[in-house]
C-alpha cells in the first residue's frame, strides 16, 4: 500500500531591518496552558507576528534579523525559534579580531 504525501509549501523567509516591536500579553487562552505573548514586528515595511513564552525578545529595533514565516489566516506569523539577528559572513572574521 503506497500513501501519498500532500507536499508542503517551502517555508517563506525574511530579511531586513526590525523597524517596530509592539508586546501584547500575558495572554492564557485555557486553564492550564503557560502565559504567552503577542509580538507585532514590523520588517522592512511588512508585519508579521511572533508568539513567544518571553516577554522580552533577543532582537532588537534597529537589528537586521532574518526568520522563517507562514501566512496564516491573512496575517504573516513568524516560526518559533527562527527568528534571530542576521550576520553577513564578510564582517563576522573581521569584527573578532
Amino acid at each position: 500500500m503506497q500513501k501519498n504525501f500532500q507536499k508542503q509549501k517551502p517555508k517563506l523567509e525574511n530579511r531586513g531591518i526590525l523597524e517596530k516591536v509592539i508586546t501584547d500579553g500575558p495572554h492564557s487562552d485555557w486553564l492550564g496552558m503557560p502565559d504567552y505573548y503577542i509580538h507585532s514586528l514590523t520588517v522592512a515595511g511588512e508585519d508579521y507576528k511572533y508568539l513567544s513564552s518571553e516577554q522580552k525578545l533577543d532582537v532588537s529595533k534597529g537589528d537586521t534579523v532574518v526568520f522563517r514565516y507562514k501566512e496564516q489566516g491573512g496575517e504573516k506569523r513568524i516560526d518559533k525559534r527562527s527568528l534571530g539577528i542576521y550576520i553577513d559572513p564578510s564582517q563576522y572574521l573581521s569584527e573578532q579580531s
